[in-house]
């Protein structure tokens, strides 16, 4: 009988140690009453669509504040009753709509730190509308950014967090002894990625990446013998960037030997980041299409991010923020620079002249049967107008006829 009711205290116990648990699991993992809520992810891999077309919406300096507190700059009283960042909201929820993109990459200054005491809050905000879309997306950040509650690597930790994203603080190291926190070890900054587009649904290169978008961090602000300057592009990163864009030429050259009886394209690849780089200064004097308005501000250091650019032979054209007036795409040894142009109304602008948001569409060649690698980029700004006005359609590479 001793025995039994040994047994009996013993469950008892562990009904009390089951409950107890389940207890401190309630009060602890709910935040205002609801569940901790996973991460929403979208549809993966990235790939082009049935009919062989891929767009990506670029959003350059959203400058996103407080919300409704937070005023619009050089904007004429007479356009607006009131203005504020959600004109930047219903900006980005209107070309979500109208140009039903694939893909929507946000080069820097996302959020105007000295204008949010809640950086967290600002990102959700200024993120929102492409959360609410379910469409993937990712950012890189630029010099205003870590300008309020966050630094650098906190914010990039966030937006990797966000609903649908496929941003990544850095890239995973594939050397045991360089990991720290999964993290790349040797690279400097926070954004440093690359994401692969496969090709069309039952096609060959279905499981193949035939369009790579390189991220890279341009930094914020630094000191030079003394004097201050913007960011730039370290040699770690350009380290990086050429290991990973052979890996991915290594690929495709290993899918030519597997598909024998089909001629596969080399993959072409864009980049995105938020400063631009001293030699985008040079197309001051050149032809290019759209407006250059205002001096570029870039690093005093040269760190030869062109020269990389040009000798990895892969990538078509790179897409810029930071100068918000200027909005035009020049050629420098054989690669486009495209500027996105100001998106966001609390950042600075020009009064009278319209916000505006860069499309970028990539298309594959139309084999025999299916389609193939990517045959051509274009690319094109929009207004924020009455009409959303579609200009400076343009483009930026196509694949040669003798392919």
């Amino acid at each position: 009988m001793e025995s039994q009711t040994v047994k009996w205290k013993h469950y008892f116990l562990y009904l009390a140690f089951i409950y107890a648990i389940l207890y401190f699991l309630h009060t602890n993992l709910l935040l205002n009453d609801r569940p901790i809520r996973i991460k929403k992810w979208p549809h993966l891999p990235l790939r082009f669509r049935h009919d062989g077309t891929f767009k990506i919406l670029q959003v350059a300096d959203m400058h996103f504040g407080s919300g409704l507190l937070s005023r619009c700059r050089d904007v004429l009283p007479s356009h607006f009753h009131y203005c504020s960042d959600l004109n930047t909201t219903r900006f980005l929820k209107a070309m979500i709509q109208l140009e039903k993109p694939d893909f929507v990459a946000f080069t820097g200054d996302n959020i105007f730190g000295p204008s949010t005491t809640d950086a967290a809050e600002s990102l959700l905000r200024a993120f929102g509308p492409v959360m609410e879309s379910g469409i993937p997306w990712a950012a890189v950040l630029g010099n205003h950014d870590q300008e309020s509650s966050m630094t650098r690597e906190e914010l990039m930790s966030f937006i990797s967090l966000m609903d649908y994203s496929l941003s990544q603080t850095n890239p995973p190291s594939k050397d045991i002894n360089n990991v720290k926190r999964g993290m790349f070890l040797d690279i400097d900054g926070f954004g440093n990625y690359n994401l692969s587009v496969y090709g069309a649904p039952g096609s060959h290169l279905a499981n193949s990446s035939v369009l790579n978008l390189f991220f890279l961090d341009s930094g914020d602000r630094e000191t030079v013998q003394g004097v201050r300057t913007y960011g730039w592009i370290k040699d770690s990163q350009l380290n990086w960037f050429r290991s990973a864009s052979q890996e991915l030429q290594v690929q495709n050259q290993e899918v030519k030997y597997v598909i024998k009886t089909q001629p596969v394209d080399a993959s072409a690849a864009l980049a995105f980041f938020h400063i631009p780089i001293p030699e985008v200064r040079q197309l001051y004097y050149q032809k290019i299409v759209g407006q250059f308005r205002e001096g570029v501000a870039c690093s005093s250091v040269n760190s030869g991010v062109l020269k990389t650019l040009v000798s990895i032979k892969d990538v078509k054209a790179v897409f810029i923020g930071h100068d918000h007036t200027n909005d035009f795409c020049g050629n420098l040894e054989g690669i486009w620079f495209c500027y996105g142009g100001g998106f966001g109304y609390h950042g600075y602008g020009r009064t009278g002249l319209a916000r505006r948001a860069r499309v970028i569409l990539a298309e594959l060649r139309k084999g025999d049967k299916e389609w193939m690698g990517a045959e051509r980029i274009k690319t094109w700004k929009r207004l924020d107008d009455e009409n959303l006005s579609k200009i400076d359609e343009q483009v930026l590479w196509e694949l040669s006829p003798s392919r």
